[in-house]
Parts: structure tokens; sequence; C-alpha cells
């Protein structure tokens, strides 16, 4: 049996995978397995005095070998299980250390991941900001729209004075002188007058002679013509030239005045546009309601084709049956399309004669309107003439002024020519004083220096000058004024005695 209990193989436990808790069980197996069982009794202590002691001894002889081998096996298991439990601590060691390297990794990516999303995050809350401005700009954009909008409703009632442009003035110009005004056209000088009645004479004398040929013997012969010969044509075109520079002075006058009149009329008008344009503009705020175009309510209307007296006739009849309208169109043309010539007449002839009542009220209108354009142009020239007077009468008081200001300068400029040359002179401040002496300075060294650069420079060094170093230059100063204080005092007992004597000898005379 003991044989058998050797030859017996050890079942070892399996090496745990992971955590302290399965070595622990197995070193409680393994301390089981070699803890004597409370089943197998122990024997009693053997006593010396006992008989059956030398049989026992007998006994235990052959056994002891058996026991030596069994404890040898006890130790070899002992040794594979230090073995084993020491192979599983390293094992778990480096399960550690691999797990730590894990979790710092994991930190590290955990983090990268915050910023990552805090940068998102940001990038978000960027982009709503950006998406909210814009809505913002929208909506003020389409207010602003709506106000344009509202704006080209703006329909002012101001009554604007005729004025004639510049290409209306070119055209009158044109034909003026397509008219051939006499009164307009610039006078020509004596010796043309001459050529025109000697021309043909000359030309009946030399037929084959060209342009160049008569104009050389024109000339040759107004030199040879005495005074007198001269004399009337001299006297033609100085009565000529006399009427043209009235003329001309006279559509100088009006256009001066029309300029003036317009000027005024212009102030007028854009003050009344803006007053009106600010009541638009208050109204509009309160209404954002848009207004229909104005239709001239005398223009007759535009008749109406058979198609649509048919369908007007038919459509009572399918509104009834509770038809849309769409629908109602559909049928109406389908059947006007299926319909005969017969049938069609009726609302043809019907249409034609609408036609011909809307052409009559058409020329009528048209009539109408005619004679409303020539009693406004009839108007306007009316006008235009009032408006000449104004502009002539305003004229008339900007030259009054301008002469009163003529006057009043002519008056100004002989009273300083009258100023007493005996008068002293003010005398010049310090900063004065001192800026003739810098300015010969400056010049000194730099000779190409500009005026305006000079005058800065002396300005900013006058600028920059102590109390101390002025001191000087308000001491000369001082002492100038305290002179000239002297001599007027002087000068206005003598103008005193003067104005006196001149007095006593106007009395004596």
């Amino acid at each position: 049996m003991a044989d058998t209990a050797v030859a017996e193989p050890f079942a070892l436990p399996k090496k745990p995978r992971n955590g302290r808790k399965a070595l622990k069980e197995k070193n409680t197996s393994v301390a089981a397995e070699l803890q004597p069982t409370s089943e197998s009794p122990i024997p009693p202590p053997m006593s010396k005095d006992d008989p059956t002691k030398e049989n026992h001894e007998s006994l235990s002889q052959p056994k002891k070998g058996k026991s030596r081998a069994a404890a040898g096996a006890a130790s070899k298991k002992r040794q594979q299980m230090k073995e084993n439990a020491s192979a599983a601590a390293s094992g778990f060691e480096k399960d550690l250390m691999e797990m730590q390297e894990m979790l710092e990794k994991l930190k590290i990516e955990k983090e990268k991941t915050e910023e990552l999303l805090k940068e998102k995050d940001e990038m978000l809350k960027m982009k709503e900001e950006e998406l909210e401005t814009r809505g913002k700009k929208q909506e003020k954009l389409q207010v602003e729209l709506k106000k344009l909008q509202k704006l080209k409703e703006f329909k002012p009632t101001v009554t604007f004075p005729i004025f004639q442009t510049m290409k209306d003035k070119e055209q009158d110009k044109k034909e003026k002188k397509k008219k051939n005004c006499p009164e307009k056209k610039r006078p020509s000088p004596p010796y043309i007058l001459w050529c025109k009645d000697q021309w043909n004479e000359i030309k009946k004398e030399n037929p084959e002679a060209e342009f160049k040929e008569i104009a050389n013997i024109l000339g040759a012969k107004w030199k040879n013509i005495s005074a007198e010969e001269k004399k009337p044509y001299e006297e033609r075109y100085q009565a000529e030239k006399e009427a043209y520079l009235q003329v001309m002075a006279k559509e100088k006058r009006e256009n001066e005045a029309m300029k003036l009149f317009e000027d005024e009329n212009k102030q007028k008008t854009a003050m009344e546009l803006l007053d009106q344009y600010l009541q638009f503009k208050q109204e509009a705020e309160k209404e954002n309601k848009k207004t229909k175009k104005e239709k001239d309510p005398l223009k007759p209307k535009q008749p109406m084709s058979a198609f649509f007296l048919f369908s007007n006739e038919r459509r009572a009849a399918l509104l009834a049956e509770n038809k849309s309208v769409t629908e109602v169109a559909k049928i109406t043309g389908e059947e006007w399309k299926n319909m005969s010539e017969r049938k069609r007449a009726p609302y043809e002839e019907k249409a034609k004669k609408k036609k011909e009542t809307y052409l009559q009220e058409m020329e009528i209108y048209k009539q109408t309107k005619e004679e409303e354009t020539a009693n406004l142009r009839k108007e306007e020239e009316e006008q235009m003439k009032l408006q000449k007077q104004e502009a002539l009468q305003l004229l008339k008081k900007k030259e009054k002024t301008d002469n009163i200001i003529k006057k009043t300068k002519e008056k100004r400029q002989k009273k300083k020519k009258e100023v007493d040359p005996n008068k002293p002179k003010k005398p010049a401040s310090s900063y004065l004083l001192y800026s003739k002496e810098a300015r010969k300075n400056i010049l000194e060294k730099e000779p190409e220096i500009d005026n305006k650069t000079l005058t800065l420079k002396i300005s900013l060094q006058w600028k920059e000058m102590s109390e101390e170093e002025r001191k000087k230059w308000n001491e000369k100063a001082a002492e100038a004024m305290e002179t000239y204080k002297k001599e007027l005092e002087a000068y206005n007992k003598t103008v005193v005695v003067g104005a006196s004597s001149t007095s006593t000898t106007e009395k004596l005379k």
C-alpha cells in the first residue's frame, strides 16, 4: 500500500491568469493536502513497560525506509510549489507594469481628447456668433430695402419751376440761326459790305477769274478808294454794330437775371422738397403698405374679347356647381375650342361693337390730352415771361446792392489813403522784434530755405524759449510802446491846435 502511495503522481494546481486570490486558494489547497486529516486516528504514546512495544518496534523497522521516501517526495512538492508561487508573483508584477503603462497612455489620450473637445466647442461658439451677426445684418438690410422700396413711392407735390436746360438753349440758338435773325447776326465790317456790292461787277468784267483772283482785285481797289466813298459803308457798319450790341446786352442781362431767379427758385423748391420728404418718411414708418400706381380715371378701358364675353356668361353657372376657378377656366376654354362658328358669331359681334366704341372714346381722349398739353405749354410760356420779369427785378436789386457795396469800399479806401503821414506808427511786438533778428541769422546759415519753413522755425524757437530769454525782447517792446505813446500825445496836441486855427480862419473869412 505504501508503494502504491509513493508511485501515485501529485496533481499540481494550474498557473493562475491574474490576481492574488487564486494564489491564496492554491496555497490553502496544498496545505490542506499536507495536513493530517481528522478522520485518521493518531496512535497513543507507547510506554516503556508495554509488552507490545517489542512487537511494535519489530514491525516499525521495515517501515522506516518507506517514510523517508515519502518525506523526500513531500519536500520536492514544496520546492515546486515555491517555484510556482515565485513565477506567479513575477507574472503578476509584469501584468501590473503593463496595466500602469496602459493607464498612463489612456490619461494622455484623455487629455488630448479633452483639448480637442474644447477647441471644437470654441469653434462652435464662434460659428454661432457669426450666424447671429449675419442674421442681424440680414435683418438690417431687409429693413433698409423696405425703406428704399417705400422711398420709390415718394411723389412730391412741389411745382417745379420751368427752366431751360443747356440742350434747350442750344436748340433755340440753332433755330434762331436757321431763321436768320438780322438782329442776332454779327455785323460785317465796311470792307466786306463794299465787296458784296462790287462782287458782281468784277465777276462780269472777269468771267474766267477764280475766287482768289477776284478777292485780290477787290483788295487792291479798296486801298485806292477815297475816304468819302468808304464813309457810307462805315456808317452802315456802325449802325448795325450798335443794334447788335444792344440786342446782345439785352440778352446777356436777361440770362443773368434768369440765372439769379433760377438759383433762388432752386433753393425754395429744395426746401419744400425736403419738408415733404421728411413728412413722407414719418408716414412711411407708420404705414408699411405699398401704394399702387395711379391710373388715369378718364382713360377708357380696353374692351373684352369674344372668348371673355362667353366665359363671363358661363362662369356663374359653373360656380353654382361648386367648381373652382381653375376648373371653370379649363371648362370654358375647352367649350370655346369645340364651339361652332354659328354659336361664336353673337359674341364676336358684341366684341366688335365694343371695340368700335372704345376706339371712338380713345380718339376723344387723345384730343382732350392734346388740348391739355397745348394749354400747359401756353401756361409755361406765360410763366416764363413772368419769371423773366421777376428775374430782371432781382437783377436790379442786386445791382443796387453791388453799387452800395462798391461805394462803401471806395470810401474806406479813400480814408486809408488820407491817413496823415506825420502820425506815429504802432511799435512792433516782442515776437516781431525777435523774428526780425532770427530771420537774418537763419538766412545767413540757410540761404535756400523757404519762407514757410523759415516762419515755422522762428515760431518753434519762440515757443521753446524760456521767460528769462524772452525778457530781453519784452523790455524792448515795452520801451518802444512808451515812446509811441509819448509821440501820439504830442501828435494829438498838434492836430487839436491845427483844427482850432483852421476854424478861426474860417470864421474871420
